[in-house]
């Protein structure tokens, strides 16, 4: 994701509440509350503080996150990261110095659906 050109871009005074939905990548670099979901890779900046489940091709945390957060092919936690939350992707790397806590589902059989975990789907098939 070095390099990766952001075509949206929420700075880093901006406050948002709600659902949002991209088809390429995005970069928050202020805060947001809700729901984020992109085809694209989503890159959450150093200083950024997101509450909410998120949804993208890739993603890559610098800021605060507090929320689960699914890839479908990796999550990266760098070295300045915070997340609470339960996280499923295909690959992930957690640079020295990030902050995690949560538990992780990771492997290609972790994101054959984005949809509910598989914790959840098996409550749901014993009612």
């Amino acid at each position: 994701m070095n390099g990766e050109d952001f075509p949206t871009v929420i700075g880093p005074d901006a406050k948002f509440k709600g659902e949002l939905t991209f088809e390429k990548s995005v970069k928050v670099l202020g805060s947001f509350e809700g729901q984020i979901n992109t085809k694209g890779n989503l890159d959450v900046a150093q200083g950024a503080n997101i509450q909410a489940d998120i949804e993208a091709g890739s993603i890559a945390v610098e800021g605060e996150v507090q929320g689960n957060m699914a890839a479908a092919d990796l999550i990266e936690l760098r070295q300045t990261a915070k997340l609470k939350g339960d996280l499923r992707c295909a690959r992930l790397i957690v640079t020295d110095g990030a902050s995690f806590v949560g538990h992780c589902n990771v492997g290609n059989g972790a994101v054959n659906k984005m949809g509910p975990s598989a914790t959840e789907a098996g409550r749901n098939e014993t009612k």
